[in-house]
């Protein structure tokens, strides 16, 4: 076999993975690139290799990092299967239509911002709503644990724990035997079952989001109930951006629970983002991969209310009580949310609470890392609402839960191969692994080819 990295190479975003056995051609993971301009301007870039000659493409987990280029690879020719887990399914659905929906609307923003520059041209989308849709009719759910082929390869994909249907990927041609971690799910998950141990691989594609640092140890759920109880007092409102997929469900999970303990006021929440609210109703869909009881299912879906339409959303920026609003996205790199951090950024009296990673380049970023002026839509914002971020809501394992879930390995791996990280996670991620296991560690670079 032989595998080529096209993406996630030093960077947290932008997974792609082509695997060759002889005249088989697979994609594992087909995602976007987030973050900076310098960065996300290479998904305009073609296709490396022609998208016709992929015989299939097999997929870890929904996050748009690993399946946003989808529907670009279909536009581009690609006539093969997408195999994934039944809940990535689901979630794709979701996500990809959101996908295709922001990019045409970011494409028609940045024209209308040169609409009277005669010489300027116009920019198209990397893909429509119209071109989600259309691909996903080339997705063939699978079940975990049973292994199917594609032509010379056998692959398996098994449950993951990172998210709702995230799936470890095996593949094997009956001599060499390579995984794919996808992202790690954390063995102290929240509402997801841990992911299990592997005992053996000859070669390992493992993540390193986190590979530079442990998690903190201080409660969420609790720092949550402060930040919303002080921002409350002050008269104010707590803006919560938020991902689609697991984040906003524990936000809510957290938010029910601490209404129903009565440690927070009753004070409205909304969960404004329509996506964050198909999923929230699909959760406990599949009862196999959650921890949840039917009451607290319930209690994820009543502590909000729900505002699907644009209308309401819009009606949320002139809110004259306390409030709490969950939106995305997450990084707050488009969403709803940041019409809401326009109208609410500039007052002392609201809080923004981030509740996870943020990429180098987004706006959550620039403003965790203390940014005083914020530029949304072409125009500044002066930054004097609170900003905070809580950890410990990562659905990442971090280096020291990467360390003992590789611990269990029985047989050691030829390589680890080190994707999906920065550039100083996945070397310090490499140290660490060699250190304690002594295995050969390689963190490729961006069209790495290697022989396995």
């Amino acid at each position: 076999m032989k595998i080529t990295f096209f993406g996630a190479t030093q960077v947290v975003t932008g997974s792609k993975y082509l695997v060759e056995d002889g005249d088989t051609k697979i994609l594992v993971d087909c995602g976007l690139l987030q973050g900076t301009y310098d960065l996300t301007k290479h998904n305009l870039d073609p296709f490396p290799i022609n998208p016709r000659d992929i015989d299939a493409l097999v997929i870890t987990h929904a996050h748009i990092d690993h399946t946003g280029y989808i529907p670009a690879l279909v536009k581009q020719g690609f006539k093969g299967n997408i195999y994934c887990s039944s809940a990535t399914y689901e979630l794709c659905k979701i996500l990809l239509l959101d996908s295709g929906s922001l990019q045409e609307s970011d494409a028609e923003r940045e024209n209308s911002y040169h609409k009277d520059d005669p010489s300027y041209h116009k920019i198209e989308p990397l893909y429509t709503e119209h071109d989600a849709e259309n691909s996903l009719h080339f997705f063939h759910p699978v079940e975990y644990d049973t292994p199917f082929t594609i032509k010379s390869l056998q692959i398996t994909l098994i449950r993951s724990g990172h998210i709702l249907g995230s799936a470890f990927i095996i593949v094997d041609n009956g001599k060499e035997k390579l995984t794919f971690s996808g992202d790690l799910g954390r063995p102290d998950q929240l509402l997801l079952k841990a992911p299990p141990y592997l005992k053996e691989t000859d070669y390992l594609v493992l993540e390193s989001t986190y590979g530079d640092r442990i998690h903190e140890k201080d409660e969420p759920k609790e720092e949550l109930g402060a930040a919303i109880n002080a921002t409350v007092k002050a008269g104010g409102l707590v803006i919560i951006p938020s991902f689609t997929v697991m984040r906003a469900q524990i936000i809510l999970y957290f938010l029910h629970q601490l209404k129903k303990s009565k440690v927070i006021p009753d004070v409205p929440v909304y969960l404004d983002s329509p996506e964050a609210i198909k999923v929230t109703n699909l959760f406990c869909t599949f009862k196999d991969e959650v921890t949840l009881s039917e009451d607290e299912c319930k209690g994820i879906s009543d502590v909000a209310i729900f505002t699907p339409d644009p209308e309401d959303s819009k009606k949320l920026d002139h809110l004259q009580r306390a409030a709490v609003i969950v939106a995305g996205s997450g990084m707050a790199t488009g969403g709803r949310v940041i019409y809401h951090l326009q109208h609410y950024i500039s007052d002392p009296k609201n809080t923004v609470l981030f509740v996870g990673y943020q990429a180098w380049g987004t706006i959550g970023r620039a403003l965790t890392d203390g940014l005083k002026e914020v530029k949304i839509h072409g125009q500044s914002y002066p930054v004097h609402a609170k900003i905070k971020m809580i950890g410990g809501l990562s659905a990442h394992a971090d280096q020291k839960q990467i360390l003992e879930w590789l611990s269990h390995f029985q047989k050691a791996p030829k390589k680890v191969f080190l994707t999906h990280g920065e550039a100083e996670s996945a070397a310090t991620l490499q140290k660490e692994i060699e250190k304690r296991f002594h295995w050969s560690v390689v963190v490729p670079k961006y069209a790495d080819s290697f022989d396995i």
